[in-house]
């Protein structure tokens, strides 16, 4: 079973990747500008996006969840960039120099999925998507309370592990919403 996961995360990683590539092309680097706990509200926005939806029973916009959950993913992942980035004042950087950064971003996530895996033997699959966004939307304010508090913990994780722990919830809720099917 975990072969399966490796492999469906890393279609999930594939695709997210792409868009991230065609955006940054389209744009530039134009997210350079927005600190880490900007980042943060972004990933909130498209949470609390899903969670109203999933409660509602309704959208009136057409960007369906699965997208909100691949934007989840993608600002976690320039949140961890921003973070090893916060000595670098350069707003616009290329593609290439920041792809191996948004892999290992993506690998560094994986590695840990699969310890988290191994431990709670897959108990993710037996979750609701609907309980999966609550953790996520708890992880998000976790981190808000950790930057309130200047990155200062007292036993708890750091944000980059939140923001690694949010990825492996979203590609989650991803497989479980059949997007690699899609």
């Amino acid at each position: 079973m975990e072969d399966k996961t490796v492999s469906e995360y890393k279609e999930v990683i594939k695709r997210c990747k792409e868009l991230f590539e065609k955006k940054t092309r389209d744009y530039g680097t134009a997210w350079r500008i927005l600190r880490v706990s900007s980042l943060t509200d972004q990933i909130f926005i498209k949470a609390q996006r899903v969670r109203s939806i999933q409660e509602k029973g309704q959208q009136l916009v057409d960007d369906n969840i699965t997208d909100e959950f691949i934007g989840i993913i993608n600002y976690c992942i320039l949140a961890m960039i921003q973070l090893e980035l916060v000595k670098d004042d350069r707003m616009e950087l290329s593609y290439e120099e920041l792809e191996p950064k948004y892999q290992h971003a993506a690998d560094e996530t994986l590695a840990l999925l699969q310890n988290k895996n191994h431990d709670y033997g897959e108990a993710w699959r037996e979750m609701r998507v609907s309980s999966i966004t609550d953790i996520i939307l708890m992880k998000l304010l976790r981190v808000k309370q950790i930057e309130d508090n200047q990155g200062k913990t007292l036993v708890s994780e750091g944000v980059k592990a939140n923001y690694q722990d949010m990825i492996n919830y979203a590609v989650f809720c991803l497989i479980k919403l059949n997007f690699l099917n899609s």
